[in-house]
């Protein structure tokens, strides 16, 4: 059982309005409607809110107080350095480093390259699907929505000019960079094709699909090599930080270390370092102990965003087995990713119970937008 909750927006300060004795948003009195409603129902119902106003300021102060008493706890905010990693435990100062070997930006550096073409030439490309062996995998629509200048226009031929500036100062600079020899080999292989694909298309001022994809598939097995070193350096690094941080913090604690990996949405599943870090937690506590935090950006204060969000997956835990002793399987998707209304909204849209579904027919046969019948309100 995963016991892990998403990101959900902090209510402290709708919970501090109520206790300041002010009107919340959400629970003022509201004069009566077109329907009918009467003062004296509108202020029932803002009685009734007031219940879940106030049981979020009670929840608001727990999860605060919660959140300076966590230990051991390690943050992780990724980065293009291969990670930055906090340590935080009782009666000593957060402990912060970049463990990973400068090898894991150097090899990334380079294989992000034919990224940074595309996202030059992206807007530029025609904004139908061509006659590619994985012209299948592309969506039509989302080929629309990029391809949002076309092929009409050389605009892209400064942009280029100005990257393939810079790839050729890397490139001349490769070998002064002492990188291994393999290494060394696999980012000139990227950089030279790089700098041909640039040249051809500068010269003949078109480029298309077909042409960039030909190229990328010809960097390809050199990215790969890149990889391994890259993954290589990032292995090395993160397990020799958890390694000293073991000794540091002891055994006994460390069984019950808790983990938060801040990413963005693209890399937040089988994150690179969630997937490190895992071999050196307790078994036994890694499904509920590391916890992948999905978000949009990194925030300016991800320390705090951590421990705010772990505080409310610690106090879940418990309060699920507490206010909902009878049916584990709603304590769990309580305690878990799920929305706690998501078993019974299953049960009633025909779904699995326990399981989310994202089938076809499962969307269909529940949505009225698409045709089907409604079933009717509850």
């Amino acid at each position: 059982m995963v016991t892990r909750r998403a990101f959900i927006d902090a209510t402290s300060a709708v919970g501090a309005t109520a206790l300041l004795g002010t009107t919340p948003a959400g629970a003022t009195t509201t004069a009566p409607s077109a329907a009918g409603v009467t003062h004296a129902e509108a202020r029932a119902r803002d009685a009734i809110r007031a219940a879940n106003v106030g049981m979020r300021a009670s929840y608001a102060t727990l999860k605060s107080e919660l959140s300076t008493r966590l230990s051991p706890v390690i943050v992780v905010q990724n980065d293009a350095t291969g990670g930055r990693f906090t340590l935080i435990r009782d009666g000593s100062p957060p402990e912060t480093t970049c463990p990973v070997p400068e090898l894991f930006e150097l090899a990334k550096s380079i294989s992000h390259v034919p990224q940074g073409l595309f996202s030059i030439l992206a807007p530029y490309v025609s904004d139908t699907v061509p006659n590619l062996p994985n012209a299948s995998r592309i969506d039509p629509h989302d080929l629309d929505m990029v391809a949002f200048k076309g092929p009409g226009s050389v605009d892209w031929v400064g942009p280029l000019q100005e990257y393939a500036t810079t790839l050729t100062t890397a490139r001349r600079q490769l070998v002064n960079a002492h990188l291994p020899r393999e290494l060394e080999l696999s980012c000139r292989k990227i950089l030279d094709e790089s700098l041909t694909f640039v040249r051809d298309s500068v010269r003949n001022e078109t480029f298309d699909m077909a042409s960039f994809t030909r190229f990328s598939a010809a960097t390809y097995p050199s990215i790969r090599t890149n990889m391994e070193y890259a993954a290589s350096a990032q292995i090395s690094g993160v397990e020799g930080l958890m390694r000293k941080w073991r000794a540091t913090v002891g055994d006994e604690q460390w069984k019950d270390l808790y983990t938060v990996v801040l990413s963005i949405w693209t890399t937040s599943e089988l994150n690179q370092a969630s997937i490190i870090i895992r071999r050196c937690m307790n078994p036994a506590k890694v499904a509920t102990h590391l916890i992948d935090l999905s978000t949009v950006e990194i925030p300016r204060d991800p320390i705090s965003v951590a421990l705010d969000n772990l505080a409310r997956i610690v106090a879940d835990n418990v309060s699920a087995e507490m206010v909902l002793p009878t049916d584990p399987v709603v304590a769990d998707a309580f305690k878990g990713k799920e929305d706690l209304l998501s078993v019974e909204n299953l049960r009633q849209l025909g779904g699995p119970a326990g399981a989310p579904t994202t089938s076809a027919s499962a969307t269909e046969s529940a949505c009225p937008l698409l045709g089907k019948k409604a079933r009717p309100p509850v």
